[in-house]
């Protein structure tokens, strides 16, 4: 009886603890698979998903907008045809629709075709968590959702998803805990091949307003398009995605100093855990080292202090004030070498086509319940760039550099461990193959 009362209260106790932090309920959206619901008809011809497309790994799950080779492109300008949804949603008789479209955004029906000409389409290179909307009743009904990579968005000038293009769906950030969610899959939306938990993400805004957006081209990955931002590709100058960039040395940065360092570079930004460091959390090693070679898009792990066991992510506070000195005549402190992170995933595969762009003639055809004659599929440039595609050499952070951090003389960093080595988080069993993902 004894055991069975602790056992009981064990039960609870944990129970308490799932309260306070629930699974997270996901819709999974696979390319191709209309929307139930959608604000547009999927036949519309408003976007075209790409079907070959498998999610990239990843290294944390929580990504900047600005993250080099987080979308994939196509030298295909219709993949979003925003010419088709900027003269729907204008249409006086879709005012119901475009008004429940533009309150999800937070804007006004009169600005919907100002907040169109600053979008940017794009294909999703992994499997990712937003917030999507369907259209029930003359209202924006939220939910959260997996959309499979391969699926043409449009994002705006943060890199955040804005827009599905096959159903002109309205898209807001995933407000959840990545670790703790409990994928559905279910209305057709079948478990697709190669889905798997650490190669799930969510977005959040770039610090800045991005002028271009760095692609990795989802038919031959040695080729990256810079796109600017507001056009729809027909303007894309291509480089070399598989030309070695160097890894700079970030020892003594603070976290965010050295994730913009890396991006400027034209490298990614990797941490392992559920949470991303704090922003002040101080770089103590990286791996691979600095002075490594590394193509366009690939992770660069970052180890910083004070982040607990495992070394790197999932950080709560970091080491950035030294205790203060002892009295007394000073002692050279004792050498210490960082600590080394986990192994940067692999980056895009080779291909030996040769870089170019092959835009597709403008489309033609007419907008759902609209008569009004179609415009050029290619909105106009916005104003020239003084930005460059990525290069090897890195850019320095805007800020200055914080002075190098003292020695630690309480605790040394842990070993660090990679982002896929966390076990599952457990959830309720739920209808057809769900999944709960965890990164």
């Amino acid at each position: 009886m004894h055991r069975i009362a602790v056992l009981a209260v064990f039960s609870l106790l944990l129970s308490g603890c799932e309260k306070g932090n629930p699974l997270t309920v996901v819709k999974a959206v696979a390319v191709g698979v209309p929307s139930l619901a959608p604000f547009f008809e999927e036949n519309s011809g408003l976007g075209e998903d790409a079907t070959t497309v498998r999610a990239q790994p990843v290294r944390g799950s929580l990504q900047q907008g600005d993250t080099p080779g987080l979308y994939g492109g196509s030298k295909k300008p219709t993949v979003c045809d925003v010419t088709r949804l900027e003269r729907f949603l204008t249409d006086p008789r879709n005012h119901a629709k475009a008004q429940a479209w533009a309150d999800v955004l937070h804007i006004g029906t009169a600005a919907i075709p100002e907040y169109l000409d600053r979008l940017t389409p794009v294909l999703l290179r992994h499997d990712t968590l937003v917030k999507n909307h369907d259209y029930k009743k003359e209202k924006a009904v939220p939910y959260n959702s997996l959309l499979q990579a391969g699926i043409a968005i449009l994002v705006d000038e943060q890199g955040l998803p804005a827009v599905k293009c096959s159903c002109g769906n309205p898209l807001r950030p995933f407000e959840g805990d990545t670790g703790r969610i409990s994928v559905r899959f279910e209305d057709g939306n079948k478990k697709w091949a190669g889905y798997e938990r650490e190669s799930v993400v969510a977005v959040k805004p770039a610090a800045r307003k991005l002028e271009r957006v760095a692609l990795v081209d989802v038919q031959e990955p040695s080729l990256g398009l810079d796109r600017p931002v507001g056009t729809t590709g027909a303007q894309d100058t291509p480089f070399d995605a598989q030309q070695r960039r160097t890894v700079p040395d970030l020892t003594g940065r603070s976290f965010a100093q050295a994730a913009r360092e890396l991006i400027g570079t034209g490298l990614a930004a990797g941490y392992a855990g559920q949470r991303a460091p704090s922003g002040d959390a101080r770089v103590t090693s990286t791996d691979p080292p600095a002075g490594t070679e590394l193509p366009f898009g690939r992770y660069v792990m970052l180890t910083v202090a004070g982040s607990g066991s495992s070394g790197t992510g999932g950080a709560r506070k970091s080491t950035t004030t030294p205790p203060p000195p002892p009295s007394g005549p000073r002692t050279p402190p004792p050498s210490t070498a960082p600590p080394s992170g986990p192994t940067g995933s692999s980056g895009p595969s080779s291909s030996s086509g040769k870089p170019g762009v092959s835009p597709s003639p403008p489309s033609s055809s007419t907008a759902p319940g609209s008569a009004s004659p179609e415009r050029s599929s290619t909105r106009p440039s916005p104003p020239p760039s003084t930005a460059s595609p990525p290069t090897s050499a890195p850019v320095a952070s805007s800020a200055p550099a914080p002075p190098p951090p003292p020695p630690s003389t309480t605790a040394a960093p842990a070993t660090s461990r990679p982002a896929t080595s966390e076990p599952a988080t457990g959830e309720p069993a739920t209808d057809g193959p769900s999944t709960t993902v965890a990164t």
